[in-house]
């Protein structure tokens, strides 16, 4: 039920849900409607629209008027339309939800008790299955490799029960993340020159830096119809491009005088590879994307600058959190 008609007390707190939106309204009826079923009594629903023309804005004023509209006009991206909702929000804890899921009716009440349990924790990983395939993982959390690849834990496995422990991970995936406000207040926002793909890393990055731990609660469940509403040659060009972003911004620098030759030799492998099927539409937009990153040094390398100082964790820490190289395991 939502909080507008809730009669809990208030030292429930309260969960802010935001859904980035673009030109997706046959998505939204699954999605608003299993978050209406949560058991979870104190929540509120923001969907930030990024200019949508097939209909979205209407369906929502005319289904779904519990639902708090942000109508931004244009698109800003994942990153935009996510932190106009947060700066709207007014829960003590912010979930971001991709429009193309359907949330286990548990999964708000299991992601604050999860918050609860782990005091140390600022973000949180839901368990992530395939909307069609709801065996097969998406993301059990996210992982960072000291090479400089994200990726997402489990994904396309079968799920056999191997990640039912809570357990910290690196990041949650942005889909289906969970942050305290009082750790968004502390850390920022997600940074919007990312646009689309790896802000949610970034932003696990400062968090992890300030000593904010990641929980991966598997009993907090979303099902997702995996790139429904993002992928081809657009995510090839941003992975491409935020990939190094994340080395210039975020990647310290006792542990670059480390992996130096592990970063670049995983840069120009996917280099390679991308030029080797050069005549396909996503990998000219990776090589693409990988220019891009380079010529955003300047920009990336200044705000290093503020990402590093905030830094209290120390370099065992940072290296007990990462994930090796897959020769490395």
């Amino acid at each position: 039920m939502m909080s507008s008609s809730s009669s809990s007390t208030d030292s429930q707190h309260l969960v802010s849900v935001v859904i980035p939106h673009w030109n997706a309204a046959h998505h939204l009826p699954t999605c608003l409607e299993s978050l209406q079923r949560q058991t979870y009594p104190r929540v509120e629903v923001i969907v930030a629209d990024n200019g949508s023309t097939d209909g979205s804005l209407e369906l929502l004023a005319r289904d779904y008027p519990w639902v708090r509209v942000l109508p931004l006009g244009e698109n800003r991206g994942f990153a935009g339309a996510c932190n106009a909702g947060i700066r709207e929000a007014r829960g003590a804890f912010v979930a971001l939800l991709n429009n193309d899921t359907e949330a286990d009716v548990h999964w708000l009440a299991e992601v604050v008790a999860a918050f609860e349990r782990h005091p140390e924790a600022g973000l949180l990983a839901s368990k992530m299955l395939l909307f069609d395939r709801r065996d097969t993982f998406h993301t059990a959390g996210d992982f960072y490799r000291v090479d400089g690849v994200p990726g997402n834990r489990g994904v396309w496995e079968k799920d056999r029960g191997q990640y039912d422990e809570e357990s910290y991970v690196f990041s949650a995936c942005g889909g289906s993340a969970a942050y305290r406000r009082a750790m968004l207040d502390r850390v920022g926002l997600l940074d919007e020159d990312f646009f689309f793909s790896c802000e949610d890393v970034d932003l696990a990055w400062r968090a992890q830096l300030m000593g904010y731990r990641c929980i991966y609660a598997p009993r907090a469940v979303v099902y997702h119809k995996l790139s429904a509403t993002g992928g081809g040659a657009t995510a090839s060009f941003y992975d491409g491009r935020n990939f190094i972003y994340l080395l210039l911004k975020d990647y310290p620098g006792d542990l670059w005088r480390i992996h130096w030759r592990d970063i670049l030799s995983t840069q120009l492998q996917i280099t390679g590879e991308a030029l080797r099927a050069w005549r396909g539409e996503a990998a000219r937009a990776r090589l693409r994307g990988q220019l891009a990153g380079l010529l955003g040094i300047p920009r990336m390398w200044r705000k290093r600058r503020a990402v590093q100082r905030t830094r209290v964790v120390d370099h065992a820490y940072l290296a007990h959190v990462l994930s090796p190289k897959p020769n490395q395991v």
